[in-house]
């Protein structure tokens, strides 16, 4: 029993003496690196509900193109503009990046909502300092609300058949 261990210290410097590698993985991380490709665009897919969009993001004049429409033109309602440039909005980069995205599947909604979380996930690839800002806004994270399915002895996910009493 030469081997007792009689200080909290001494348990501390047995046990960083055992595990080894752990003690070196306790040290900070290594910041990000921007992740771009050969021709200085960052890409990231966003999804909402049904709709996926493949978003790339490049520095610009702040040109929107969504399925080779402008902007204005695909998303008609102002508030599916307004959710695109939310992005943009909170990390105080406005009119800085031009935006192309390609959008499939879902309704108009689901679709701003695909892109604004593709632009949100460019963004921070593109620029790690502006990751803090977008996920505070809970930007980066996938809504995962769906359409719940329907079931079967009902009209619809929830809704029974109307009740004939006779």
């Amino acid at each position: 029993m030469a081997d007792q261990i009689n200080s909290l210290e001494e348990l501390k410097g047995a046990v960083t003496e055992d595990i080894g590698g752990v003690a070196a993985a306790a040290e900070p991380e290594t910041p990000r690196e921007p992740v771009r490709d050969e021709l200085g665009r960052s890409y990231a897919t966003g999804k909402r509900k049904d709709a996926v969009a493949r978003v790339w993001i490049k520095p610009g004049s702040g040109k929107v193109s969504v399925n080779g429409k402008d902007l204005d033109k695909y998303f008609a309602r102002p508030v599916l503009q307004m959710i695109l440039r939310q992005p943009f909005q909170v990390a105080g980069v406005e009119g800085e990046f031009d935006v192309m995205a390609t959008v499939t599947g879902g309704g108009l909604s689901g679709q701003a909502g695909a892109v604004k979380h593709g632009i949100s996930k460019a963004l921070q690839l593109y620029d790690p300092s502006l990751r803090s800002a977008l996920k505070a806004a809970g930007f980066l994270t996938r809504d995962s609300r769906v359409v719940e399915r329907k079931k079967y002895g009902r009209r619809k996910a929830r809704r029974s058949f109307q009740f004939s009493k006779r």
